[in-house]
């Protein structure tokens, strides 16, 4: 018997991989002062990968962590970690970023970064622009998890999400402080996963 020569080719099993349509944005990422700081490094090559522009905004603790360089030519752009970076220009850098983000990525925060954007304090940088945006902010917490699980900080988080703000994690494991339980900074691929499905939304909002 004749065979079908006209037969379509078996599908493999390789996945390809498909841009969302969120691709080509500029995403402000804020980096704080927990001990998954260093895994911002793997998340800005991710979301550059992507398309994406990339401006890292760190506070004082997070330095202590990883150093500005790092993000800086992960990203290929400048890094801000204090209002006096601004100094040489008329116009206020982290007020620009604000304005020009479409998206406000905070990964790792911390209970003090929470509670800061709960109560609009805006005493460096990184909380004056969470302050100043008009983009949607995604936070991907990091803390012990007592931390965590204090009435102080469910309330913060209840009170920023009230406004719209969207969180992701953190997740269950081994934390840096030798406990086990809620606290750990949420998988990478998932946090910029997310980010990806954030923008597209905003997009279609906006179209």
């Amino acid at each position: 018997m004749r065979k079908n020569s006209n037969r379509r080719p078996e599908r493999t099993g390789v996945r390809k991989v498909v841009r969302l349509r969120g691709a080509g944005k500029t995403i402000v990422l804020g980096v704080t002062g927990s001990i998954a700081a260093y895994k911002s490094a793997e998340l800005a090559s991710l979301l550059v990968k992507q398309g994406h522009q990339v401006f890292a905004v760190m506070t004082h603790d997070a330095t202590e962590f990883i150093t500005p360089l790092t993000l800086q030519t992960l990203s290929k752009n400048p890094v801000m970690t204090s209002f006096f970076d601004e100094k040489e220009n008329w116009r206020p850098g982290h007020i620009e970023l604000a304005d020009r983000a479409n998206l406000l990525l905070i990964a790792p925060a911390t209970a003090n970064t929470i509670a800061e954007l709960a109560h609009g304090l805006a005493n460096h940088p990184l909380a004056a622009i969470a302050l100043a945006t008009r983009a949607p902010i995604l936070i991907a917490p990091a803390m012990n998890g007592k931390m965590w699980s204090h009435p102080a900080t469910i309330e913060n988080v209840e009170t920023l999400k009230s406004r719209g703000v969207e969180f992701i994690g953190p997740e269950e494991g081994m934390l840096a402080c030798g406990y086990e339980g809620l606290g750990r900074l949420w998988k990478v691929d998932d946090i910029a996963f997310r980010a990806e499905f954030l923008l597209a939304r905003q997009e279609n909002l906006i179209a």
